[in-house]
């Protein structure tokens, strides 16, 4: 099961990378989906507005960008998120950082498992299984 974490415009450690990687297992799992190889980028909000520009023709900033390589029950992915973005998320929620990124970073891994959020039913149930996520970080 091949999670990597990298960076890639700025210096940033992931506290519990080994414990990060047996959660997402246990995510993707229960949504009967086994792990390929995915990649968390860690970036800037300055690299992720580039990303959002070129491939999503959004300018905007955002804590996060999903791309897909999914095949079938195999998820695989680039997850790029935007630290600067989950820091400022996280004052303007009022919530703790790690929190806000473990939330972030087990969005990503919904959108693999197939989980949209366009539409307001969409996002509640993305919320819900974000929330679902959380709770099981906290059993491993």
């Amino acid at each position: 099961m091949p999670v990597f974490f990298n960076n890639e415009d700025l210096v940033f450690k992931l506290k519990q990378p080994l414990k990060t990687k047996q959660w997402l297992k246990a995510i993707a799992l229960k949504h009967k989906k086994t792990i390929g190889e995915i990649n968390y980028i860690f970036c800037s909000d300055e690299g992720q507005l580039a990303r959002n520009q070129q491939f999503l023709n959004h300018n905007t900033y955002t804590d996060i960008i999903t791309f897909d390589y999914s095949e079938k029950n195999k998820i695989s992915g680039d997850v790029f998120i935007s630290i600067e973005r989950v820091t400022e998320n996280a004052k303007k929620f009022d919530v703790e950082f790690d929190k806000e990124l473990n939330r972030v970073i087990a969005h990503g891994l919904l959108h693999l498992c197939g989980f949209k959020d366009k539409t307001k039913e969409q996002a509640a149930t993305m919320r819900k299984k974000e929330d679902e996520a959380l709770m099981i970080f906290l059993r491993i």
